[in-house]
């Protein structure tokens, strides 16, 4: 029933004319209005979720609630949408995020309020664009699209060094993703068409593999980021206001990796192969040194950041370790724990960061001169108890504790890594102990302790609306740390079937 409305064109839809009534609302005069119409239209999305999922056929493998119109004749585009396990579990994690996001910027965003709902709404359909859209050039457009709300958001609510950083995190994601471009023409080339199910199974040579492998890395890794790609994700999380830094983690860093899963390893299998070992070793520098670097910092927000490029290393390196445990078990079933362990570390560590990151946006509001240093802090547990339970859970979750979202993922992956190679495991489990020194060291010297200054004293406890986020927040921590089983169950077939196109010999 539910396959028969077109569901991904209304959830990309829908905050796009809802941006467009948003700024039609007169300016900050009507900020009110403004507010309204955008927390409506995110919770509509959000709602509309609920079809999507209960509709979804778990034990198929192909796209679903698919739509397919001919867009440009001439190079055969299509505007063609569909989700599987994988896009089905990050849509909802974006409408999700966007709410949330919504709701945080009705009291923290008091200037320009317009145009800041409508900056995120717009950001949330490219999103949601990227996830569904199954021909390349879709792809494309959405995935170049959504850099516009970003750049615009960081160059206008950001902090004081907005305009450099708004600028670098520009020019790292454009010309990354240049290259992409290229090789998606390419392989267009070989199909006549530029629908991405058609590139996969392509009789490509290592050498054909290798080239395209290499455009797709520098659009991808760019995005997660990796090491050494990453310098343009301390600056940004920095200077965005406290809704786009939530975006960046909960969201952005996240298509990287799926670009990784829905292009590289199904387009390019051998090459896959080949350089797996490679990708490893990034990874695992990403979570040993960025780790380190996260320990020094005197600013929350850069200690965060970091901590999303070390968390995000997990997820890479659940994605190409699937290579060394075929090799070793010589069997596709002891890899899915390691693909399903990537895609939900993606998914709670969108809980934990973006929370985290709310946090510091709420805390820097409340300082006089918005400082985000952990010097100036000291005590806000005493004058913020509900806040300080809140964010030692998310803290909590963030260090990996058994019980929240953050354990699953990291566990399954580290599981994997043992039947790969022991010392892999050996380097993924550092970002356990690594995690917990620079999480618990800063929750240390601005929660605990004697009321820091009386900037600090002056603090009041969050509000229904702060408090309602992070009930939801919590609630998500919790649920999928305790039985993540759900999105196993959405995953399982997919994960299977994207095993069989990515393992070189197995179809």
């Amino acid at each position: 029933m539910f396959e028969q409305l077109p569901l991904l064109t209304i959830l990309i839809w829908l905050p796009i004319v809802a941006a467009v009534l948003v700024l039609c609302t007169g300016g900050d005069k009507n900020a009110n209005m403004a507010r309204t119409i955008a927390v409506i239209a995110a919770l509509a999305n959000l709602l509309l979720c609920i079809p999507l999922y209960l509709g979804f056929d778990s034990g198929r493998y192909d796209m679903q609630f698919m739509e397919q119109h001919l867009w440009i004749h001439a190079y055969q585009i299509h505007y063609a949408l569909g989700v599987d396990g994988i896009s089905l579990v990050m849509v909802i994690l974006t409408n999700f995020t966007g709410l949330l996001v919504v709701m945080a910027g009705c009291h923290a965003i008091k200037l320009r309020v317009a145009q800041y709902m409508a900056m995120f709404l717009t950001l949330q359909a490219m999103i949601i664009g990227v996830f569904c859209a199954m021909d390349a050039v879709l792809f494309y457009v959405f995935w170049e699209g959504m850099l516009i709300p970003m750049y615009l958001s960081i160059g206008m609510w950001g902090s004081s060094n907005r305009s450099y950083a708004s600028i670098k995190f520009f020019l790292f994601t454009f010309l990354g993703s240049i290259l992409m471009l290229v090789a998606l023409v390419y392989l267009y080339n070989q199909t006549g068409s530029f629908m991405i199910q058609n590139f996969y199974g392509l009789p490509l040579s290592l050498t054909t593999q290798t080239w395209l492998f290499w455009a797709f890395l520098l659009g991808f890794a760019v995005k997660v980021p990796m090491w050494p790609v990453h310098t343009w994700l301390p600056d940004a999380h920095t200077e965005a206001p406290a809704g786009g830094s939530v975006v960046l983690a909960a969201l952005m860093l996240k298509l990287g990796v799926y670009g990784f899963l829905r292009f590289s390893m199904p387009i390019t299998p051998q090459a896959c192969e080949y350089f797996a070992g490679f990708m490893m070793v990034l990874s695992l520098v990403a979570i040993v040194y960025i780790g380190l670097i996260a320990i020094v910092q005197s600013d929350m927000k850069k200690l965060i950041a970091y901590s999303s490029i070390a968390h995000m290393g997990f997820a890479t390196l659940g994605c190409f370790m699937v290579y060394g445990v075929v090799y070793k078990s010589q069997t596709l079933q002891n890899a899915y724990m390691s693909l399903e362990g990537a895609v939900i570390q993606m998914i709670s560590h969108a809980f934990s960061s973006g929370a985290m990151f709310l946090g510091v946006g709420l805390l820097s509001e409340r300082f006089y001169n918005h400082s985000r240093l952990i010097k100036d802090y000291g005590g806000v547990a005493n004058t913020m108890p509900i806040f300080a339970a809140f964010f030692m859970l998310f803290a909590m979750s963030n260090v990996g504790l058994p019980g929240t979202a953050g354990f699953v993922g990291e566990f399954m992956i580290i599981m994997s890594a043992f039947q790969s190679h022991f010392w892999v495991a050996v380097f993924a489990s550092m970002t356990l102990i690594l995690s917990a020194s620079y999480t618990l060291w800063m929750y240390k010297r601005v929660f605990f302790g004697p009321v820091g200054n009386d900037h600090v004293a002056r603090f009041t406890d969050i509000t229904w609306l702060e408090k309602t986020n992070y009930i939801l927040l919590a609630g998500a921590v919790l649920f999928f740390g305790l039985y993540p089983q759900p999105i196993i169950n959405v995953l399982r077939v997919t994960i299977g079937h994207l095993l069989l196109q990515s393992i070189p010999g197995s179809q």
